[in-house]
C-alpha cells in the first residue's frame, strides 16, 4: 500500500470511528433544519483564535467550500487566512476553501444585513463573543462557537437569553467542546459505565474528590508547524477570560458528559464550594515572543508588576455535582519542557479507578490505566485482569484493536495508532458532530441544559474565586 492510501484508509478509518460515535452519543431522528439536500455554507466571524481555522483543517460533504470571512481586518485576520492557505496548499491531502472576506470597521453589521451563510463559526474575542452569538441566533443563523461561550456573569445571562432566541428561531447553538473525542477520555467514560469492573462512582469527599481533571496550556506553541502567534488581547483576562470560565469548561464539561452520559442537568444540581485563582509570570521578552509586541499595551498596565506581566490565568474549584465531588484544575505556563498541552483525568470507582496520565513516564501522551480501587477484601490480580478482558472485549465491537497490559500495579489501556488523530483533528470531528446535528434538525435533548449548567458552574466558581 502507498504512503498516500495509506493515509487515505487512516483517515476513512477515523471517520468510521467518529460515525460509530455520533451513532452512539447523539440519539439523533430524522428530518432536518438545514435540509438533507440544502448546502450548509459557514460564516467566520472575526477570527481571531486559531480555532476558528482549524475548523477548516479538513472538508466536510455537503459544505460549501466558499467561506465568507467578515472581520475588522488586521494581523489576527492575515494569519487566520494564512494558516487557510497552508491546508489548501500543503502536499497531504490539501483543503480547496475559498474565503471570500470583508474587512472593514462595519464588518458585524455587513455580516448580519448580508447573510452569506446559514452557520457561524465563532472563535476570538471572548468579550465580544457572547454578543456575536446572540445576534448571530437573532438574524436566524446557527453558531458553532469555540468556548467559552461566556467569561463573566453578566455575559451569562446574554447566553441564556441566545439559547431561548436559538429555540424560537429553530437555529442551533453550540460550543466546541474537542476532548469529547480524544480517544482515551472515550474509553474512559466507557468502562465508566461497566459496574463488573467500575462498580459505582465514589461520591469523593471535599478532600479526597470522587472525580478530579486537571489541564495545563502553554502560551507559546506550535500549531500546524508553525510558532503560534497569539494576539496581544489573549493575555487580558477581561478579554480572554481566567482559567475556569476558560480551559475549565472543558473539564467541567467532559465531568458531566462522562459521569452522567445522557442525563439532563442544571444548576442547581451544581454546589461550588471552593475556588480560587492565581498568576503566571510573563516577562516583556516572552510577551514579544508570543504576540510580536514591543510592550505591554496599556490594557495590561494594570496587572505588570516590576516589570513582569502577572497574567491571572490559573484557576482551581471544588465542587458537588449532584452527589459527586469534583476538583478542577486549569493551570497555564508558559513554554512546556518537553511536549505539549497535558491532560489528568481519575474517576474513582468502588471497584477500579480510571486514570488518564499524560507526562513524561508516557511520552507526553495521555494514556488510560485501570487501578484496582483496593478495599477491605480487593479481588485477586488474575480476577481483575478477568473482568477487565471482559470490558475490554465489549469494546471491541466499537473500537476494535483496544487492547491492555500489566503496567507495575496498574493495567495500560492502548487504542490503535489510527485512533490517535491528535488535537487539531477532534476540531472536525465536533464539526463532523455539529453538521450530523443540523442535518437532524435537533440535538440530544442534554444538550443545551447541560452547556446552560456547565456555563453556570464557571461562573459560580468565578465569583467565589474573586
Amino acid at each position: 500500500m502507498t504512503h498516500e492510501r495509506t493515509k487515505q484508509f487512516s483517515r476513512r478509518a477515523t471517520r468510521m470511528l467518529f460515525a460509530g460515535i455520533f451513532a452512539a452519543w447523539a440519539g439523533l431522528a430524522a428530518g432536518c433544519v438545514i435540509g438533507g439536500t440544502e448546502r450548509v455554507s459557514l460564516i467566520t466571524l472575526d477570527p481571531g483564535h486559531f480555532h476558528a481555522s482549524l475548523v477548516q483543517k479538513t472538508m466536510y460533504a455537503n459544505v460549501d467550500p466558499e467561506v465568507h470571512v467578515f472581520s475588522p481586518g488586521g494581523d489576527e485576520l492575515a494569519e487566520h487566512l494564512k494558516r487557510i492557505e497552508g491546508y489548501n496548499t500543503r502536499a497531504d491531502l490539501p483543503t480547496h476553501w475559498r474565503e471570500t472576506v470583508y474587512a472593514g470597521p462595519d464588518y458585524l453589521e455587513k455580516m448580519l444585513a448580508t447573510k452569506p451563510g446559514n452557520v457561524v463559526v465563532i472563535s476570538g474575542n471572548n468579550l465580544k463573543k457572547t454578543d456575536y452569538i446572540l445576534q448571530s441566533v437573532q438574524a436566524g443563523m446557527n453558531v458553532l462557537a469555540d468556548k467559552p461561550m461566556v467569561i463573566s456573569p453578566a455575559e451569562f445571562v446574554k447566553l441564556q437569553q441566545a439559547f431561548k432566541v436559538a429555540d424560537e428561531k429553530h437555529v442551533l447553538l453550540f460550543d466546541i467542546m474537542t476532548e469529547r473525542f480524544e480517544i482515551n477520555t472515550v474509553l474512559q467514560r466507557e468502562l465508566s459505565q461497566m459496574p463488573a469492573l467500575f462498580g459505582t462512582q465514589t461520591k469523593g469527599t471535599a478532600e479526597q474528590p470522587g472525580i478530579e481533571m486537571e489541564s495545563v496550556h502553554y502560551f507559546s506553541k506550535t500549531v500546524s508547524g508553525s510558532q503560534l502567534k497569539r494576539p496581544a488581547w489573549f493575555f487580558d483576562v477581561k478579554q480572554e477570560g481566567e482559567a475556569i470560565p476558560d480551559v475549565g469548561v472543558h473539564l467541567i464539561d467532559l465531568i458531566q458528559w462522562e459521569a452522567f452520559p445522557g442525563k439532563t442537568l442544571s444548576p442547581a444540581d451544581v454546589t461550588v464550594t471552593r475556588a480560587r485563582r492565581w498568576s503566571t509570570p510573563i516577562t516583556r521578552e516572552q510577551f514579544k515572543r508570543v504576540t510580536g509586541a514591543d510592550d505591554f499595551p496599556p490594557y495590561l498596565i494594570t496587572d505588570v508588576r516590576n516589570n513582569i506581566l502577572q497574567e491571572y490565568s490559573n484557576g482551581e474549584m471544588t465542587y458537588r455535582l449532584r452527589d459527586v465531588w469534583c476538583k478542577v484544575t486549569a493551570r497555564w505556563d508558559f513554554e512546556a519542557v518537553a511536549g505539549g498541552d497535558t491532560h489528568y483525568s481519575l474517576f474513582r470507582g468502588s471497584k477500579a479507578n480510571l486514570v488518564i496520565r499524560q507526562g513524561a513516564a508516557q511520552g507526553y501522551k495521555p494514556v488510560l490505566y485501570v487501578e484496582k480501587a483496593g478495599g477491605t477484601t480487593p479481588p485477586t490480580d488474575a480476577a481483575f485482569e478477568a473482568e477487565l478482558k471482559t470490558a475490554i472485549d465489549t469494546l471491541q465491537s466499537k473500537y476494535p484493536g483496544v487492547t491492555f497490559k500489566k503496567d507495575g500495579t496498574a493495567w495500560m489501556v492502548s487504542a490503535p495508532a489510527k485512533y490517535d488523530v491528535g488535537h487539531e483533528a477532534h476540531f472536525g470531528a465536533v464539526t463532523e458532530n455539529f453538521l450530523a446535528y443540523l442535518k437532524a434538525g435537533k440535538m440530544p435533548a442534554w444538550e443545551v441544559p447541560n452547556m446552560l449548567t456547565k456555563y453556570a458552574t464557571a461562573m459560580k466558581a468565578y465569583e467565589m474565586s474573586r
